[in-house]
């Protein structure tokens, strides 16, 4: 029994797991470092440190999106789903899932 090759599902196999996970988590770290260092003065009442809170949750929401983008991709190649709808659902969930994460990593600060 031989086994078919396409390359297109191998093409798309070859990109890790970790790039769409770091893009989306890098992409997440500089829309929340450019909101909060155009923010101003910070209140007292938020202590030293408030900005770890945003600048680890935010993040961690972008590569939540980068890797649902990568499990619809894999879904995409093996014919389950639609390629150009995999892209939007992801497109969709990436940023609800930012807005999301912005509001928690902000809570008890700018969103009060």
């Amino acid at each position: 029994m031989t086994q078919k090759s396409n390359p297109a599902i191998q093409a798309n196999q070859s990109v890790s797991f970790a790039r769409p996970v770091f893009i989306g988590a890098g992409f997440a770290l500089v829309l929340i470092s450019l909101f909060l260092y155009g923010a101003g003065e910070p209140n007292p009442e938020w202590g030293k440190l408030w900005m770890i809170q945003p600048l680890v949750i935010v993040p961690l929401a972008g590569a939540a999106g980068g890797a649902f983008y990568y499990f619809m991709n894999v879904l995409s190649s093996r014919g389950g789903l639609n390629k150009t709808a995999a892209i939007v659902l992801s497109l969709f969930v990436y940023i609800v899932g930012l807005w999301l994460g912005t509001v928690l990593g902000l809570n008890g600060t700018y969103w009060n």
